[in-house]
């Protein structure tokens, strides 16, 4: 580490990490109640499980791209964060407030949370993803101006590299399309185009551009290559992120009321969202190929290369499959986009976390050189046992999915049954899926105790 207020950044990834922990629990109560519809009920109503589970999945990932952008950006600035004392007020601001919404959703119902939190002043609750209450919106806007701000004058101030201007583009892009969660018509079509503004363009824009800008940096610091030869790649990957991304959102325009150019528009363009995806691969393993030097850290180009097939397959691939409008048609909806998600999200975004938090926390630990190697090896275990679970999971949806398709939504089936008829043929994949759901877990209590573990000379 070679600057001081690199550290403001430790508390935002054990934070993020915290609600990591957080978010597979709710995940794994959703899934059992998917089995058994009374577990904990009425307690925790699947409802209230699902939105805390997807909640705690925004609110990590911005508490992960803080912390990364606080680690990487005097770095590569060459000077220290313009405010540290800013980035601290602010993590306390937004945990706190992280905190006390989601005790709202667990304690009272959601129409007394909306009450209480005169959402009536300013009607945006309600929508998914967006649950906050609007004065949590308020103070995520407050907070992401402040971060942004910070990152702006340390720049300026500072060296500047690709690597940052692509990271503060993403992030000018993530402020900018969380204004719409503000924007809620009355008119469902309208609501449902805009909320795509922000749910669509962070994962499949503005979010790669700033995993793109962290894989860059960790990969850089882990194999020494030149930055020419990453400069050349990140160009590429900010291109077709931008062209593709911004009209790939017409995928989900294709039955909600919207005009029908985007069936074409949205299949075409979300073809071509695999792009940026192919690009990282094939990025990450010339680097490692080219590499100049061996890194202690070995962990870290681990979820570096991990990142890059596990996004590439879920997001890419998975995704384009499911895209076409006239697969859509049958597909919209059911356990298949679920496996897409749940694989894409880990692999693009989850795994990136891990990327930049195995490379920075030993260093901010005084380890340079990264953990021990015995630390390393636990570390590698929960690498493996979270990816085995994710996929192992996925391919369980996947098959619930094909299922639910064939027994639900192919026309003029002979076999055809209701909803609740076909949730029981299902039964048996979403057992396996929450068998899974287990295994992510233990491999991330394994990603913990690695912090922990230390060679027998006390290394």
């Amino acid at each position: 580490m070679k600057y001081k207020s690199q550290m403001v950044a430790k508390p935002y990834f054990i934070f993020a990490l915290i609600l990591l922990a957080g978010q597979i629990v709710f995940g794994l109560i959703a899934g059992m109640q998917y089995i058994h519809g009374g577990f904990l009920f009425p307690e925790i109503p699947f409802n209230v499980a699902r939105m805390v589970h997807t909640n705690l999945l925004i609110v990590l990932m911005l508490f992960a791209f803080m912390g990364a952008s606080y680690y990487l950006v005097p770095e590569e600035a060459e000077r220290e964060l313009w405010s540290p004392m800013l980035a601290k007020v602010m993590f306390w601001i937004f945990a706190v407030a992280g905190i006390l919404t989601i005790l709202g959703y667990l304690l009272v119902s959601y129409s007394e949370l909306a009450k209480i939190t005169l959402n009536y002043l300013l009607p945006t609750m309600g929508r998914g993803y967006l649950e906050q209450p609007t004065i949590t919106k308020i103070g995520i806007v407050v907070v992401v101006v402040a971060f942004i701000l910070n990152i702006t004058m340390t720049i300026i101030k500072g060296r500047k590299t690709i690597i940052t201007t692509m990271l503060l583009f993403g992030l000018f892009g993530l402020a900018f399309f969380f204004l719409f969660a503000f924007y809620n018509p009355a008119n469902l079509v309208m609501s449902k185009t805009f909320w795509w503004f922000v749910v669509h363009m962070w994962v499949e824009d503005t979010w790669e551009l700033i995993e793109a800008a962290i894989l860059a940096f960790v990969v850089i610091k882990v194999t020494g290559v030149d930055r020419e030869q990453i400069d050349k790649w990140l160009y590429l990957i900010v291109a077709s992120t931008l062209i593709a991304g911004l009209m790939g959102v017409g995928h989900h325009y294709y039955f909600i009321g919207t005009p029908k150019y985007w069936f074409w528009l949205g299949t075409i363009f979300s073809v071509l969202e695999v792009v940026p995806f192919f690009l990282m691969i094939i990025f990450v393993y010339q680097m490692v190929k080219k590499r100049r030097i061996k890194h202690d850290n070995e962990a870290a180009l681990t979820w570096a290369k991990g990142t890059a097939v596990v996004g590439f397959i879920g997001a890419g691939l998975l995704g384009l499959a499911l895209s076409p409008y006239f697969i859509s048609y049958f597909t919209h909806g059911t356990q298949l986009v679920a496996a897409h998600g749940h694989l894409s999200f880990f692999g693009a975004y989850i795994m990136i976390m891990f990327t930049i938090i195995s490379y920075a926390m030993p260093t901010m630990r005084g380890r340079p050189h990264g953990n021990c190697a015995k630390a390393q090896r636990v570390e590698k275990i929960g690498f493996w046992l979270m990816v085995i679970g994710v996929f192992g999971m996925a391919t369980a949806l996947l098959i619930a999915g094909f299922v639910q398709v064939d027994l639900q939504e192919l026309p003029n089936s002979a076999h055809a049954l209701t909803f609740a008829q076909t949730v029981t043929k299902e039964m048996p994949w979403f057992v396996i899926r929450e068998v899974f759901g287990v295994v992510i877990l233990i491999g991330l209590l394994t990603y913990f105790y690695s912090f922990f573990v230390k060679e027998p000379n006390g290394a």
